[in-house]
């Protein structure tokens, strides 16, 4: 059995696909869309967007992953 705890989700516009969708956290601050599946970016300045990814937020994610997979293997 598989146990699934807390999964941060919001309610948002998708930059990408300009649909009012539900956007899962894949890592703090950063959203997956659950309509197109493209990566967003949350942005709070007095309220709340949603950005495209640029090349410095895609290494993010991607080093976060990587940690994320180091801590479950190791233990």
């Amino acid at each position: 059995m598989v146990r699934i705890g807390y999964i941060d989700t919001v309610h948002g516009i998708c930059p990408h696909c300009d649909e009012d969708t539900l956007l899962v956290a894949i890592v703090t601050d950063y959203y997956k869309c659950t309509h197109c599946g493209e990566e967003t970016r949350q942005y709070v300045n007095g309220s709340i967007k949603y950005l495209k990814l640029d090349d410095k937020d895609k290494a993010f994610v991607q080093r976060m992953r990587l940690n994320e997979e180091n801590e479950e293997q190791d233990g």
